[in-house]
């Protein structure tokens, strides 16, 4: 999955004007770095959802439950949150490429171990710390991008590693599926760390050295006094909300959409189950238009359009006909990837200070619904089947609503509040 955006500070060591050493389109160091971060994020998000596609088959040979397979990919969604945010502050003291480094070198080492884990509960301890250890990189990516590329070639720069974070998690499960098809899940999983472990070695060879970063002293009050003020934010609250719920739903399918489709009437092979994930690539488009979307019909209308895409994919996913369920993961994937666009790019826009903090913490409440969701739609699938997983996705869509509904009538209320202020100012 991409990135919500930085959790690394940008108030201390990050470029506040342009530098005459930033790098620029053309330039030779551009590019390195440019390619050097595109294979660091294939790398990172291949890491990150290595399991997903792979659950039925470690179900079976580990004789576990869904529910139980699912904390494969919930364990290190789930720590990825959790350390986002200090990992981001420990970038701000010892460098972005120190901490990028290190990262994802030992979210290398443990995929290199993880193909060997001799239960479910070794297996799901190692992703974790693998999750934990992947935190370190989309934490200090978007700063070191800030610091060392010309303002007006950013957007470009930090494009391009998005499109690494989304082809990696696509080309990950694909990977994995055909693999594990001809040679089992512990072939797969190998397979996965070997191609990180490439993309690693990239990576370390063509980063350039960071030429804008000032060190800055750790301080946990400042930390704690922002986020702070963040989660006192109404509507900073409400947007994260809405991309917590959002990837509930996401991470509830296509965790469980295995299960359904390996088993009768379907009885798909595993490879085509891998390849499923280039639906993915419906979510590029859709968030590439989110921009224009809201530019339409506004915000709140985005969301709610997001919304209603995102209900009418579950619905349909509930035939028995393969095409109906194809068609449905299409409108649920291009749903979730608007609505998470919208999200995502207000809370930036909203945050008056500290927007790098008010981002990680986007992306811990984002990552913290992937791992419920994957557990939850497990564990409703286990034991229902899966309508109780599309029912898990419906609530959690009319809590997004419900959230939206709320803002909209706060929004209006505070209209109201404004204008008897200035009529009685007036008298």
């Amino acid at each position: 999955m991409p990135p919500a955006s930085t959790g690394a500070s940008t108030t201390v060591g990050a470029s506040t004007s342009p530098s005459p050493l930033q790098l620029t389109p053309g330039a030779a160091g551009y590019r390195r770095m440019s390619f050097a971060l595109f294979a660091a994020g294939v790398a990172t998000f291949a890491l990150l959802y290595s399991t997903q596609a792979l659950l039925p088959l470690i179900s079976a040979d580990l004789g576990a439950t869904a529910s139980a397979a699912s904390w494969t990919v919930s364990a290190a969604t789930g720590a990825l949150a959790l350390f986002v945010l200090p990992l981001s502050a420990l970038s701000e003291r010892f460098g972005r490429t120190r901490m990028m480094t290190v990262s994802l070198a030992i979210a290398v080492a443990v995929g290199l171990l993880v193909p060997f884990a001799p239960n479910v509960g070794w297996l799901v301890a190692l992703r974790a710390v693998q999750g934990a250890a992947i935190a370190g990189l989309p934490a200090s990516a978007m700063a070191y991008l800030a610091e060392e590329v010309k303002p007006k070639a950013l957007v470009a720069a930090i494009g391009l590693f998005v499109a690494g974070n989304s082809i990696g998690g696509m080309s990950g499960r694909i990977l994995t599926g055909w693999v594990a098809q001809a040679w089992g899940w512990r072939a797969a999983l190998l397979s996965v760390g070997a191609l990180a472990a490439v993309c690693a070695v990239v990576f370390r060879l063509l980063l350039p050295k960071a030429r804008n970063f000032t060190p800055g002293s750790l301080n946990p009050r400042a930390l704690a006094r922002t986020v702070r003020d963040h989660l006192a934010d109404p509507l900073l609250v409400r947007l994260y909300a809405i991309g917590a719920l959002f990837m509930t739903v996401f991470g509830a399918v296509y965790t469980v959409i295995g299960y359904r489709l390996t088993a009768a009437p379907f009885n798909l092979p595993q490879g085509l189950i891998g390849s499923i994930f280039l639906v993915y690539l419906v979510g590029t488009v859709s968030s590439a238009a989110a921009g224009k979307l809201v530019a339409r019909v506004g915000r709140r209308g985005a969301l709610y359009l997001a919304v209603s895409t995102t209900a009418a994919g579950l619905l349909l996913s509930l035939a028995s006909s393969l095409p109906a369920i194809l068609a449905g993961l299409v409108l649920i994937t291009a749903g979730f990837f608007a609505g998470h666009a919208v999200a995502s790019s207000s809370v930036s826009h909203t945050a008056e200070h500290g927007r790098a903090q008010a981002s990680a913490l986007y992306q811990s409440a984002y990552y913290l619904g992937s791992s419920a969701g994957g557990t939850l739609g497990a564990v409703a699938f286990h034991a229902a089947g899966w309508p109780a997983t599309v029912l898990l996705g419906i609530l959690a869509v009319l809590g997004v609503v419900s959230v939206t509904l709320y803002g909209s009538h706060a929004a209006r209320a505070e209209r109201r509040t404004h204008r008897l202020h200035l009529v009685h100012a007036r008298h």
